[in-house]
């Protein structure tokens, strides 16, 4: 082993040492281990300056191929992937408008209102609401909004909201696995990659689909007791009327209009060959004039230490993949499966899972994604079958445990902050066995359907 690749291993390891651990905000310490790596990797153990300007990957950004492919996939580079961060950056200023319109409160109110505030219907929809509001919004978005107006709702209806936010945080990451936009991870396998929203949907958007009928009815037996113990109010006129919620009629509208044109570029971005970097600007500009005056606003609110955490993070495992070591743990990969596609998917299906349920699941996904193609090429199997496994592995992993994923941290905590404190074991004592059941479901699917 070289002196590049001990270096880029002990650098990778100390960055994944670190963000467990939570003694520093994670975009700085990814930021320092990536400038590690372009100056110790590249710099004293390779020597090379080509390695770090591929790295750097700015170029990439300049050509016409990064903002339309002309009918053709998505071209995919090592390095930073700027159109991950370009896409996030675009939905980020896309929701913050939603945001400040008073969409999702108004949504969360109507929704309520629709089933008359019965508490096991408003269980049932506020489930079905999470998982498709995060097919196309950030999972944590989704979370954020979701869960204050769970705890609003408990407050009025006088429920327990702690099992609408356990099962909501889950749908929320089930939701997110069944498109390219949906889950961090997707974003980075899609564009690294070169897959379209349709491609995801066709595919782990079924085994989403499949996996959240099951869900439904497992969390509804889990907590049909706590459910069965209230009943709807008496008194409906006392409650907050949906529309209240919207606090400006115009940019109510001109938010729903984005919205609906960012999921129409998205479904048919494979069409029109408009890049996910094409979009996500779009997007952005359109939200940023359409708000004028409170632009500003918008963009303050911008969460710049998730795009910091992205760049350094693309920095340290492009380390990895330059100095070969993600070849390595793919022919190990290959070595220990034999060749056999369906035990070389239950490998990455079930390490990815186990690890997000630990590790954050982005920097595992940004990982594993030269290793799977590395597989693909050295074992001669379909790309796509193990694409769809690391996806649904480290979307769902995510979800056993409280730190898992992002969206259970930020549900867990608007829950602490109201006074229903949710502790590891209640936590894991419902979405573990939920993970379990997903994983399993979704192997299942991708050996019957592709191996």
């Amino acid at each position: 082993m070289t002196v590049a690749q001990v270096m880029a291993i002990v650098i990778f390891v100390a960055m994944f040492i670190m963000i467990v651990m939570e003694r520093f905000e994670r975009q700085n310490i990814t930021l320092c281990c990536g400038v590690l790596t372009l100056l110790l990797v590249f710099g004293v153990g390779m020597r090379s300056m080509d390695a770090v300007i591929e790295t750097l990957n700015l170029k990439s950004i300049f050509t016409v191929g990064f903002w339309y492919a002309a009918g053709k996939a998505e071209a995919s580079s090592s390095g930073i992937n700027w159109s991950t961060i370009i896409f996030i950056a675009g939905m980020m200023i896309m929701v913050e408008g939603m945001a400040k319109a008073g969409f999702f409160q108004w949504l969360c109110m109507k929704l309520a209102n629709l089933v008359h505030y019965k508490p096991i219907p408003l269980f049932l929809s506020f489930m079905v609401m999470s998982a498709v509001l995060a097919m196309f919004i950030d999972s944590i978005t989704v979370i954020l909004f979701l869960a204050a107006v769970t705890v609003e709702l408990a407050k009025l209806l006088k429920i327990d909201p702690v099992p609408m936010i356990l099962s909501e945080i889950f749908c929320a990451n089930l939701g997110g696995s069944a498109t390219m936009c949906g889950d961090p991870p997707n974003i980075i396998i899609g564009t690294s990659l070169g897959y379209s929203f349709w491609d995801f949907l066709s595919n782990t958007g079924l085994i989403a689909g499949i996996s959240l009928v099951v869900v439904i009815i497992y969390f509804y037996f889990v907590f049909r007791k706590e459910l069965k113990k209230t009943e709807a109010p008496a008194d409906l006129g006392k409650l907050p009327d949906p529309k209240d919620a919207i606090t400006n009629k115009t940019d109510f509208i001109v938010s729903c209009v984005i919205f609906g044109c960012a999921v129409v570029m998205l479904v048919t971005h494979a069409q029109t060959g408009l890049t996910v970097a094409f979009i996500g600007m779009a997007i952005a500009i359109f939200t940023l004039v359409a708000y004028g005056k409170f632009a500003a606003e918008l963009l303050k609110k911008v969460d710049y230490k998730t795009l910091l955490f992205f760049i350094g993070l693309f920095m340290v495992v492009g380390g990895l993949e330059k100095t070969g070591i993600l070849e390595i743990i793919a022919a190990l990969i290959g070595k220990a499966s034999g060749g056999n596609i369906m035990l070389m998917v239950a490998i990455i299906i079930w390490v990815s899972a186990i690890a997000s349920a630990f590790v954050d699941n982005i920097p595992f996904a940004a990982t594993m994604i030269p290793v799977v193609k590395s597989l693909a090429i050295t074992q001669g199997v379909d790309l796509g079958t193990l694409s769809w496994a690391l996806s649904m592995g480290t979307d769902i992993g995510g979800s056993a445990t409280p730190i898992g994923a992002s969206a259970n941290v930020v549900g867990t905590s608007v829950a602490m902050k109201n006074g229903y404190p949710i502790g590891w074991g209640k936590y894991c004592k419902s979405a573990a066995p939920a993970t379990v059941i997903v994983v399993a479901i979704s192997m299942l699917i991708i050996f019957v359907r592709y191996c």
